[in-house]
């Protein structure tokens, strides 16, 4: 990794640890203060509110890195809020659906959930934008660290599926308040700026927008799927696996993407030194994911049910199944940036339905075998071909001048 990367990259990680060490520290006590069927209930709401929050500002929020100058990223800012407020008003109306439907209350905190992913989602980009990397940082450790915690105390309350649901809530306002984002409106934030905003970064929208949120789509049918064929507390026990499992990559991924995006993007292409990196980056993830997914093939079942208590080593035997996954979509999970910055997002799109819909016929097939274990390991087969080709296609992008000699 180059000097240049490195300590914007290190401050984000200690960040990044800080804010996973309370999660995994708390977790075997949250696993004890819920049960596996309140953590299925938790996880179906989480999903659809991310799913939901990840396109809330029509993702004009990851044009900030790349506006020309201060005035165009306010008034990407004040696009991206009066779309997120009206992604918010939508979500009231699901959410008193949803909660009739459900004859229960919870998912009536569906609006206030998407707002404030959606808030710090733009908060994060604009001091992405700006390079303020130490409260990049705190507002991690604010919104993973303090979520948390605001749980266990939930849970201690005995506040259920609704003490899982608020905690992250209050949490993410929390990380708002040291992200410092401005919500006034800024003078050239006419109409005809908007409007011209909007036009110049329609490619986020038209195509960033459907990506993420098919990503996200991923991870709700994911949470359908296995509620409706195997019980929500299978679905919870998918949940706590994928929590830990995947805790590494937002660490990791999370803080390398944040020091990633804006370096590719003021190299104005695809340079030599550009696809130099990535190649760096690629190796760096690969050399830290060999050694988890060799753990969880050996201890998964057993540190799981020691973790968490014996009724939680299903989701150990979902580990291990999934350990082969867990570590492609390690070395995957930051490189999201790199086809935005290289302004390859039709071919991220095409190729994101490809693997999406791979995933989904993958679990159904494995589901169908009826345990959540067989559904892992025919999971983790197909996604390690997948992100096998998707390595191989970002180590050898053609260069945008051929001029300046391949790397």
């Amino acid at each position: 990794m180059s000097t240049g990367l490195l300590r914007p990259t290190l401050t984000l990680l200690t960040g990044g640890a800080l804010a996973q060490a309370l999660p995994l520290l708390l977790g075997p006590w949250l696993a004890r203060l819920y049960s596996p069927q309140e953590f299925g209930t938790y996880h179906l709401f989480a999903a659809a509110a991310a799913n939901l929050a990840v396109v809330a500002c029509a993702r004009y929020e990851f044009a900030l890195p790349l506006a020309a100058d201060a005035q165009q990223a306010g008034v990407l800012r004040w696009l991206c809020l009066m779309l997120l407020l009206a992604t918010t008003l939508l979500c009231a109306l699901a959410g008193l659906l949803w909660s009739a439907w459900a004859a229960a209350a919870w998912p009536a905190w569906l609006p206030l959930a998407v707002a404030v992913l959606g808030l710090v989602s733009l908060a994060t980009l604009w001091a992405t934008r700006l390079q303020h990397f130490r409260a990049l940082a705190v507002a991690r450790v604010l919104q993973h660290g303090g979520g948390a915690a605001a749980q266990a105390a939930a849970g201690v309350a005995q506040a259920g599926v609704q003490g899982l649901i608020v905690a992250p809530v209050v949490a993410g306002l929390a990380a708002l308040l040291a992200l410092r984002l401005p919500l006034g409106r800024p003078a050239q934030a006419t109409r005809a700026a908007l409007v011209d905003a909007a036009r110049q970064h329609r490619e986020f929208p038209l195509l960033n927008t459907p990506h993420a949120f098919l990503g996200a789509l991923q991870d709700t049918v994911t949470v359908a799927l296995i509620t409706a064929t195997l019980g929500s507390a299978a679905a919870g026990a998918w949940g706590l696996a994928l929590r830990y499992l995947k805790a590494p990559a937002t660490l990791v991924g999370g803080a390398l993407s944040q020091a990633l995006y804006p370096r590719l993007a003021a190299a104005g292409g695809v340079t030599a030194e550009a696809r130099h990196t990535v190649r760096q980056a690629m190796l760096t993830l690969a050399a830290i994911a060999a050694p988890l997914v060799v753990g969880l093939w050996a201890f998964g079942p057993q540190l799981f049910a020691w973790a968490f208590g014996e009724r939680w080593r299903e989701a150990g035997e979902l580990a291990r199944a999934l350990a082969l996954y867990i570590g492609v979509h390690f070395v995957a999970s930051p490189l999201a940036v790199v086809t935005m910055a290289w302004q390859a997002q039709a071919w991220a799109l095409r190729l994101a339905l490809v693997g999406q819909l791979s995933f989904v016929l993958a679990l159904v097939v494995g589901l169908q075998l009826g345990s959540l274990a067989a559904a892992g390991w025919v999971v983790s087969l197909v996604t390690a071909a997948y992100f096998g080709w998707y390595f191989l296609r970002l180590a050898r992008w053609p260069l945008a001048d051929p001029a300046r000699g391949a790397v």
